[in-house]
């Protein structure tokens, strides 16, 4: 038995403007099956989150150097 998605979650590379989000948004409201498309506001929280992530990483990445 293969499971059943509800929703499927795309992440951007990078933040993109609303306005430059629209055409992407429209496109994958034209999927077949695609009820409903919403953008996520990136916020202070996500931004943080980045940053302790890309800093943890080049911590990684110095320690392997030694």
């Amino acid at each position: 038995m293969t499971d059943r998605f509800n929703a499927l979650i795309v992440v951007l590379e990078n933040d993109i403007r609303e306005d430059d989000a629209k055409p992407l948004i429209e496109a994958i409201e034209q999927l077949r099956g695609v009820l409903k498309v919403t953008g996520n506001v990136a916020d202070l929280s996500s931004q943080i989150a980045e940053t302790r992530a890309r800093r943890e990483l080049e911590q990684k990445i110095w320690d392997a150097l030694k």
